[in-house]
């Protein structure tokens, strides 16, 4: 009876150690997480399906000019006056051929009183005339006492087509690209077709928790968790927001003949040991960024019996704070930017 009694506080002392050990043991990512930054819903951008891409942008023309708000000269009385004033002229730039210098204020343009630079901007984004690459404005302009006018002939900005939207991308969660369609599905329960958005993959990255689900480029995801997208962005937007890195959900995917529902489990860093601390017996830290690890043993704080360090390939070693050791000294580099 004795010895049944004596390992009752045995294995109570192991639990205690056992919870105590859980309790000073950290835990962190096993690969660094970098933040996304997730985008708007409309951006400008064309989507290559929208037929003419020049339709839907605006061209945009240069007058060559930088302004800012007219300000008074006085340091007492800072008063913002009519017009913008002139920081800077492109050289050989359309208001540089028209005249205008640096320091002009520019009091209207085309009548229009332009006493901000928003003003200017708005009228460089204006639309141009398919029937003239060039387009005229009549400048207003004062320079100390005199007020003339000037014509500039502002050009287009660039020949080139305006870029288009090939995809949405989630380089974490579900490492891959979609692309926001609508779609017509016949509904089980009648006959009638039901309009729905849907995201197509157009793109898996490597790593990409698709692939073991079996979700290929071309497929439709309608539903996450059965409820319905409104987008690709809106995809995107759930899987990093709403749910962990490494849990499981359900996708409804359609593969243009039939819906069905996959378990997919998200992108899992994993985790690694941090921290462990045991009080003043052991004490161990690791770090990913700069990539570091030290131990102590032993540790009062003023001495300890042991203490190993290493950071970026230097290692050091600590006896009774009276014996050190270092080893690997790193070298100074340039890293190609």
């Amino acid at each position: 009876m004795s010895g049944i009694s004596a390992i009752k506080p045995i294995r109570f002392l192991t639990a205690l150690i056992c919870l105590q050990l859980s309790a000073c043991i950290s835990y962190e990512p096993l690969v660094l997480v970098p933040a996304i930054t997730l985008s708007a819903e409309d951006i400008l951008l064309v989507d290559p399906r929208s037929g003419n891409a020049g339709d839907s942008i605006r061209a945009r023309v240069d007058f060559g000019i930088d302004t800012s708000i007219n300000e008074s000269d006085s340091l007492i009385n800072v008063e913002v006056l009519p017009g913008v004033r002139v920081r800077s002229v492109t050289p050989n730039g359309a208001a540089d051929a028209a005249g205008i210098k640096l320091g002009d204020i520019i009091l209207t343009i085309n009548e229009m009183e332009t006493n901000h630079p928003d003003a200017i901007t708005a009228l460089q984004t204006q639309a141009v005339s398919d029937s003239d690459s060039d387009s005229e404005y009549t400048f207003k302009v004062r320079r100390n006492t005199v007020v003339f006018a000037a014509t500039l002939i502002a050009r287009e900005v660039g020949g080139n087509p305006p870029p288009l939207e090939l995809f949405r991308a989630d380089p974490l969660a579900s490492r891959a690209g979609y692309r926001t369609e609508m779609i017509r599905i016949a509904n089980q329960l009648d006959s009638e077709t039901e309009l729905l958005a849907a995201a197509r993959v157009m793109e898996i990255f490597p790593d990409s928790p698709l692939l073991a689900a079996n979700i290929e480029v071309g497929d439709l995801i309608l539903t996450v968790n059965e409820q319905k997208l409104n987008s690709a962005q809106d995809l995107i937007n759930r899987l990093n927001q709403d749910y962990q890195y490494g849990e499981q959900l359900v996708l409804g995917v359609y593969d243009g003949r039939s819906v069905r529902a996959v378990n997919v489990r998200l992108w899992d860093p994993g985790r690694r040991i941090s921290r462990i601390s045991l009080g003043p017996i052991m004490r161990y830290e690791s770090s990913l960024n700069p990539p570091s690890n030290r131990l102590s043993l032993l540790d009062f704080w003023l001495f300890s019996l042991y203490r190993y360090s290493s950071v970026d390939g230097e290692s050091s070693h600590s006896l009774l704070g009276l014996f050190n050791f270092t080893s690997d000294y790193g070298e100074l580099t340039e890293e190609p930017n």
